[in-house]
């Protein structure tokens, strides 16, 4: 392959795993879809290719539905025991944030919503709302018509709105990181009072119990989830053998919303992102699987002055 050939796909490669990531809510598999478009544009009559951009954005969103069609995406998914995978502020991987639809696009609670859409729905509404492509070229991209495309929007954004809308407003970050300042200091002190005072009447909390189950642990109601997160944050030396350490908890922003990080010697073992809304919870996604875990723990362990633990030993 000739120089300009490579130059031209890795201009678009921060774009693709963008887009991969959000059609998958897996870094890892994004880069395996990101490196297969590689090499079918190492392969193709590139002479023949009018826009680069175009074929690219098409074969790699054809790949990342293949994907999410495979036998085993849709045994996993569907089994529920998957959920995306959380990203550290800054990662280019989290791609384009210049609106409100592009920062939600990627947050773990409309990552977890993506799932219950059709593969196609999904592609349609990530491109429309994150990439701001018209419906002349989803339809092209996706070999659809475009009152296809627009009806497959349509049913995407009603579903995936009318999710966003419960809890309430959604809070600005400075907003959002101080009420789980004072969350993280009621669940880790046991005021399961005041634990319930900041959650919002329809919250929900999801966990993947670090891989050990075999289905997504899910809790709704105010009280339920109080107890639920009081009992994870309680500090037991199980608990610690089973995270290899003493963990220091941190508040970081991850996918966009503020988050706790265990950290043990530097090592990320455990992450809960959290969406805010009219000063309360609305939900918490806890993500504690190694494997989910290991593009997070490489970018927490790259910074060169990480902030300070909000509790030095759990």
């Amino acid at each position: 392959m000739d120089s300009i050939a490579v130059e031209r796909f890795e201009a678009g490669r921060g774009r693709l795993a963008s887009l991969a990531y959000r059609l998958l809510g897996s870094a890892a598999d994004a880069e395996d879809a990101v490196q297969d478009t590689f090499l079918r544009w190492q392969a193709a009559d590139r002479e023949r290719v009018d826009v680069p951009e175009a074929w690219l954005t098409k074969v790699l969103t054809n790949l990342c539905l293949d994907r999410l069609r495979s036998a085993h995406a849709r045994h996993e998914r569907t089994a529920g025991a998957w959920l995306p995978e959380p990203l550290l502020e800054g990662d280019p991987m989290l791609g384009p944030a210049d609106t409100f639809d592009q920062r939600e696009s990627v947050s773990l609670a409309v990552l977890t919503l993506l799932e219950h859409l059709s593969p196609v729905e999904r592609a349609v509404y990530v491109l429309r709302e994150a990439f701001s492509y018209g419906h002349t070229e989803i339809a092209g991209i996706l070999d659809i018509t475009e009152s296809a495309s627009q009806q497959h929007l349509h049913r995407a954004r009603t579903r995936v709105t009318a999710e966003r809308r419960r809890g309430g407003v959604r809070a600005d970050p400075a907003s959002a990181r101080r009420v789980v300042e004072e969350f993280l200091a009621a669940a880790v002190s046991g005021r399961t009072e005041r634990l319930v005072a900041l959650l919002t009447d329809d919250v929900t909390a999801v966990s993947d119990g670090a891989g050990l189950a075999r289905r997504l642990l899910r809790v709704t109601t105010r009280e339920r989830v109080a107890s639920f997160v009081r009992a994870g944050f309680r500090s037991t030396p199980a608990k610690r053998r089973l995270a290899g350490g003493t963990p220091a908890l941190h508040i970081a922003t991850v996918n966009g919303a503020p988050a706790v990080l265990a950290v043990i010697e530097g090592r990320v073992v455990g992450a809960v992102a959290f969406a805010v809304a009219d000063g309360r919870v609305a939900s918490l996604h806890g993500v504690a699987t190694a494997d989910r875990l290991t593009r997070l723990d490489e970018a927490w362990r790259r910074q060169d002055d990480p902030e300070p633990a909000v509790i030095e030993a759990w």
